[in-house]
């Protein structure tokens, strides 16, 4: 072969392979492509990462695809010597981890301001660290985390005084940015009790008369075979709702974390008077829908004699007790930013108050009527105000 035939030769093979090259390229299996890694964030974002048990892995948290969760992630780039400071509010015992090594316990519920880079343990080099908030019982706050060198340009370096040892944060003295809407209906929550009291006097007065409530006296007797239904029970039931679901969006905030009334109530925490008014409405139906359980459990049981007057009297125990209501909420605006703690137990043992005295003062009207003793009637007592009286307790009071 000659010298140029070669060459053609060889010229030939090259483009053939690199044809060969370019198509082999474009028939490898798209599981050869690895995206790279995220570029990690020079500060604190509201993006976060949940452990996804399945693939053992951190994923991003979608709030409107995952359940909530009680440990959230976020990859932090954090230098020992410059400081990372984030503020948020935290409930009583929730913990922040730094590359899974504890580094704060809330003691208290409160605000808190916290320097990240001082909790580094001594050698650590810069570069991504894993931050994880952590409670074990409720969904962190999340939407309260905030980097304050971002928040506030005007920062120093010796804002706060965080030991490197442990944990140590200290508490800001900062309004809820909800107690103005708060105050406006525990204004509204007045006139109405005014009016009502104003247009209906002699049946507000029987409702709210102490001497009338432990009584024995005709006037009780006559209350409890009025009739059920009237304009002045459901101005009052709507009333009462209206308090109760104040306190819970207010204090009881970890009532919205409950997966099932997630699911059945979706609505964003930062819609104050949303979640007001759908916890008012909510509240509402069940205790005006609570006669129709009543009137079904009175059938099954054969003791439909009794339905009205337990009905009665559990609406005139409800009303007359959730007086207490705004009374507590008085205390939340006055003394929630000194005294959180205080506040929260005063709130759960109103609320306990409110649904064991209501659950006793029915027993004690329906013991007068027929004997408790009487197992079948016992047990009636049982289906209809104790089961219910411990799911309510369980919900409210004890999911702290």
């Amino acid at each position: 072969m000659s010298r140029r035939h070669r060459s053609t030769w060889v010229s030939a093979q090259h483009w053939l392979l690199c044809l060969l090259c370019l198509l082999a390229g474009y028939a490898a299996p798209a599981a050869e492509y690895r995206p790279l890694p995220p570029a990690l964030r020079s500060g604190l974002s509201p993006d976060w990462l949940i452990h996804d048990e399945g693939r053992n892995r951190l994923v991003i948290y979608l709030p409107d695809y995952h359940a909530p969760a009680h440990a959230y992630y976020q990859w932090l780039t954090l230098r020992p010597q410059r400081p990372f400071i984030v503020s948020f509010t935290a409930r009583s015992g929730q913990s922040l981890f730094l590359d899974n090594r504890l580094v704060f316990t809330a003691p208290k519920a409160s605000d808190y301001t916290l320097d990240l880079a001082r909790l580094l343990p001594a050698g650590s080099v810069p570069g991504p660290h894993l931050l994880c908030v952590w409670h074990p019982q409720v969904a962190p706050n999340l939407s309260s985390f905030v980097d304050v060198r971002t928040a506030d340009p005007a920062a120093q370096p010796g804002l706060v005084k965080t030991p490197a040892a442990r944990l140590l944060a200290q508490p800001l003295a900062r309004s809820h940015p909800g107690e103005n809407v708060f105050l406006l209906f525990l204004l509204l929550i007045g006139l109405l009790y005014g009016s009502i009291r104003a247009v209906y006097q002699p049946g507000f007065a029987r409702i709210y008369q102490v001497d009338n409530v432990w009584s024995k006296s005709t006037a009780e007797q006559e209350f409890l075979v009025k009739p059920t239904v009237t304009w002045l029970n459901i101005l009052l039931v709507l009333v009462f709702s209206l308090s109760f679901a104040l306190l819970l969006v207010a204090i009881h905030t970890n009532v919205q974390n409950i997966a099932v009334l997630q699911r059945l109530f979706d609505v964003p925490e930062s819609a104050l008077v949303l979640r007001i008014l759908l916890y008012t409405a909510t509240i509402a139906a069940f205790v005006m829908g609570k006669y129709l359980f009543l009137e079904l459990m009175g059938y099954i049981f054969d003791v439909g004699e009794l339905v009205v007057v337990q009905y009665r009297e559990f609406i005139r125990t409800l009303l007359f007790l959730g007086l207490c209501l705004p009374l507590v909420m008085l205390l939340y605006l006055g003394l929630n930013q000194t005294l959180p703690a205080a506040v929260l137990w005063v709130s759960n043992g109103v609320v306990s108050l409110l649904l064991v005295g209501t659950v006793i003062r029915v027993a004690r009207t329906i013991h007068r009527r027929s004997s408790l003793l009487n197992l079948h009637l016992f047990s009636y007592l049982c289906a209809t105000e104790v089961i219910p009286l411990v799911i309510l307790l369980k919900l409210i009071v004890f999911t702290y």
